[in-house]
């Protein structure tokens, strides 16, 4: 019998690290991200969670390590103590191919929904505008915002800002799909439809990586679970594994501690 040949690593990181002078922030974090995995990414405040996921995007730039993204080892230079990026080239064609959703939206307060989400693909990828308005407006379909395309984000609510915060990340047609925390800023009843459209973005089988606090998500929708502690990875696999327990306990403890909060 033929041996099964995985998707290759979308994202490889190996023995990546971030500080901020004296302060390690990851201290060596190895992980791989293969095609239609969905990967949440737990761990307390301050472990590095949404700093791991800035610098997969390249908004940080490591201190150390290795990054590979879509099979292109990211170059980096020092200059003095501080590593750089070697070619802004290569990191912008990179980021075209990586979907960032932060949690605080990031919506452009003086464009409209439709306006914000045409942005990226019209000035940052250069195609037509007719033709990225039919796939904006296709986007806010998606995600229930349509008869929403033409007002200011003041005039939606948190889980309709975020939803239009995904559009805008989708119809740049990315191969990897970031999300730093997407529903931390929400109100708790507006939590559910934000999951919802994430849930069925990982139905379609794309590559998402997940920061996220949402237990119920990352145990059900999840292909793994990352949990890091203190810049490093502490413990990662299966979520129905992981969360049957009794395979770490400071993971258990994490878990249970959310449990009593719900």
């Amino acid at each position: 019998m033929e041996p099964i040949q995985l998707p290759s690593p979308v994202i490889r990181t190996v023995g990546l690290t971030k500080r901020y002078g004296a302060l390690d922030v990851l201290r060596g974090v190895d992980l791989e991200a293969r095609e239609g995995e969905v990967i949440s990414i737990l761990g307390a405040s301050g472990s590095g969670k949404s700093t791991f996921l800035r610098c997969l995007n390249l908004l940080e730039v490591p201190s150390g390590g290795t990054l590979n993204v879509l099979g292109e080892d990211v170059g980096f230079r020092m200059k003095g103590a501080e590593q750089q990026i070697a070619d802004a080239r290569q990191v912008n064609r990179l980021r075209s191919q990586i979907g960032m959703v932060f949690q605080n939206f990031c919506l452009w307060s003086h464009r409209t929904v439709l306006q914000n989400i045409m942005e990226g693909p019209v000035h940052v990828q250069g195609r037509n505008r007719h033709e990225v308005r039919a796939e904006a407006e296709k986007a806010l379909e998606r995600v229930g915002l349509r008869e929403r395309a033409d007002y200011y984000p003041s005039q939606l609510s948190g889980g309709q800002q975020q939803r239009a915060a995904i559009a805008r990340a989708i119809v740049m047609q990315p191969q990897v799909l970031l999300f730093d925390e997407p529903t931390s800023a929400l109100d708790p009843e507006l939590v559910g439809e934000v999951l919802k459209v994430m849930q069925d973005l990982a139905a379609e089988g794309r590559t998402m990586l997940i920061v996220t606090h949402e237990m119920t998500f990352a145990r059900d929708v999840s292909s793994r679970v990352v949990f890091l502690e203190q810049g490093t990875v502490r413990v990662q696999g299966a979520p129905q594994d992981l969360f049957r327990g009794g395979i770490d306990e400071r993971f258990d403890r994490f878990v249970s501690h959310f449990s009593r909060q719900g």
